[in-house]
């Protein structure tokens, strides 16, 4: 362990943990063994962290979080597996982050993230960075987010399901299939609600590509072809763009099919 960490005295911590330097430790902390935090974290009162936990710099692990406890799995049997979270990112209080399974090895979660309060990610999920996970958002397993995405409140996502780059999903809504890049996502059951136009423009998306990507979801979801037919007319007749070629990698990669 560095010296210049601040541990509370009732803090809990296996020594063969690996602390970075300016680490700060709240009250009733529990860190075990087989555990990395990064340099400049803050780990607030009464949060566990458990074995295989990686922690980058700068992280703020709030009140009652529990990192890396093993998967809700019967299929997990013990095997050494990981949970990771990158720099930057916030965990608020009563998170519930579990580490993978021998499928994928790891859950995953990207830098500059925010978790708020009692989110729940599964095992073997995988999170981009820059993404926003509301209050009480429960990620099931094997599930994959994208990066600068954001999902509202109170939100489930089933299994395997996938959401796209800056994709926007309205609070409360059941995710069963996948959620394409840049769009926006509402009702019950959950739709198409057009392109994220104010997430894109924050993020210095140019008219131009917002234009681009509404061509290819008004040929998607608005068009009277099936999808491989509208595939091959967004190939031929709208600009490949990387916007373009992303959403069309997207579809043609989707295995529980669109929203």
């Amino acid at each position: 362990m560095s010296i210049s960490i601040d541990i509370h005295p009732s803090a809990i911590i296996n020594p063969k943990a690996q602390i970075g330097e300016n680490v700060k430790v709240g009250p009733f902390v529990i860190i075990e063994n087989d555990v990395v935090i990064g340099d400049g974290t803050e780990i607030k009162s009464s949060a566990v962290i458990k074995s295989g936990a990686r922690i980058g710099k700068e992280c703020r692990i709030f009140q009652s979080a529990v990192i890396s406890e093993i998967p809700q799995d019967l299929k997990f049997s013990g095997e050494k597996t990981l949970l990771e979270i990158g720099d930057r990112t916030t965990v608020r209080e009563f998170c519930t982050l579990n580490r993978g399974t021998s499928e994928l090895g790891k859950s995953s979660i990207g830098n500059d993230c925010l978790l708020m309060a009692y989110v729940h990610v599964a095992h073997d999920c995988v999170i981009g960075d820059k993404t926003i996970l509301a209050n009480g958002v429960q990620l099931a397993g094997h599930v994959s987010i994208g990066y600068h995405v954001t999902i509202g409140g109170m939100t489930p996502i089933h299994q395997f399901c996938n959401v796209g780059d800056h994709a926007f999903v309205g609070g409360g809504y059941r995710v069963v299939q996948d959620v394409p890049p840049y769009i926006l996502a509402s009702g019950e059951p959950l739709k198409f609600a057009g392109v994220n136009n104010v997430g894109l423009r924050r993020r210095g998306f140019s008219s131009e590509s917002r234009m681009n990507i509404k061509r290819v979801y008004k040929q998607i979801f608005y068009s009277a072809m099936n999808m491989s037919e509208s595939i091959k007319e967004i190939k031929s007749n709208i600009e490949q763009t990387e916007e373009v070629k992303i959403i069309l990698n997207f579809i043609e990669n989707s295995n529980r099919g669109l929203i």
